[in-house]
């Protein structure tokens, strides 16, 4: 098995939205024609607003297929009360999809996305008991030589360079379950900084840990930190050895995305947790 997922995360149609740094993410998409298409949540800037709706469901259209996506804080409503706290995710549902917890199968992988967004929470997030029992109960159902990987929009460690600390509220609980259910990956966004990392850096307790996958802002103005007024993106490579990460950026002076660092990881159905010595050095 050999599989390339592409990550995406928090386009915010409306007033933040990059037209040509959206159609340069679609083209570079079809020249891809990855496996799966991840996006971890904040469609839109603001979900009261319809039209905000209207052109990411137009821009969807424009990238490849398939595509798995989750919702985020910004995909909840902030203006109207009574619908962020009873009818949070409605207009989520009616222009994206009903199933909060997506499922993506190909032999020897299993991608689950699961909601962080909620009607009490403005910036944070949390991963509520029902959705970690959701996640649980899913990758339950596939066995120990399937690459296991879950998106949601909050990360769940503290991302180096964001002073505020968004990571999900019970992100110790998150940690646990994703350990749990020998999740190999976790895909999210929401910081608008791109960030690699491990649970294991802030839990030497863990069997086995889970690898972080954060993607910046790919399309809108709001890059944070390093990453300030720029866009990036994630292209992940899955084999039966290894897990093969590529972050890319933005670069201004060539026009494109193009990969900033590589990371490579073994995978658990290796056997031992160590790169394979073909793997070690990386291609000119």
């Amino acid at each position: 098995m050999r599989y390339r997922l592409m990550h995406i995360s928090d386009l915010h149609a409306g007033p933040p939205f990059n037209p040509r740094i959206a159609e340069l993410v679609a083209q570079q998409a079809h020249d891809m024609q990855p496996d799966l298409l991840v996006i971890s949540g904040d469609l839109v800037q603001r979900a009261d607003f319809a039209r905000q709706w209207r052109a990411i469901t137009a821009y969807l259209a424009t990238l490849p297929q398939p595509q798995l996506i989750v919702p985020g804080n910004h995909d909840v409503p902030l203006f109207n009360p009574v619908n962020r706290l009873f009818f949070s995710l409605s207009r989520y549902r009616r222009y994206i999809s009903t199933n909060i917890n997506p499922v993506f199968e190909l032999p020897g992988l299993a991608v689950v996305g699961g909601n962080t967004a909620h009607g009490l929470t403005v910036d944070g997030g949390y991963l509520s008991r029902e959705q970690q029992a959701a996640f649980e109960h899913i990758f339950a159902g596939f066995d120990q030589d399937t690459c296991k990987v879950a998106v949601m929009h909050h990360p769940p460690l503290e991302t180096p360079g964001d002073r505020r600390n968004r990571a999900i509220t019970n992100a110790n609980a998150a940690i646990q379950m994703l350990d749990r259910c020998d999740v190999e990956l976790v895909l999210c966004g929401h910081v608008h900084i791109s960030y690699i990392g491990n649970t294991l850096d802030v839990r030497n307790d863990l069997r086995r840990g889970t690898i972080v996958c954060q993607s910046g802002t790919t399309t809108s103005r709001r890059g944070h930190g390093r990453e300030r007024g720029l866009n990036s993106f994630n292209v992940i490579e899955i084999d039966r050895r290894t897990i093969r990460i590529l972050q890319n950026l933005y670069q201004p002076n060539v026009g494109r995305f193009v990969p900033v660092a590589e990371h490579v990881y073994p995978r658990r159905t290796s056997g031992v947790d160590e790169l394979p010595a073909a793997e070690r050095v990386l291609e000119p």
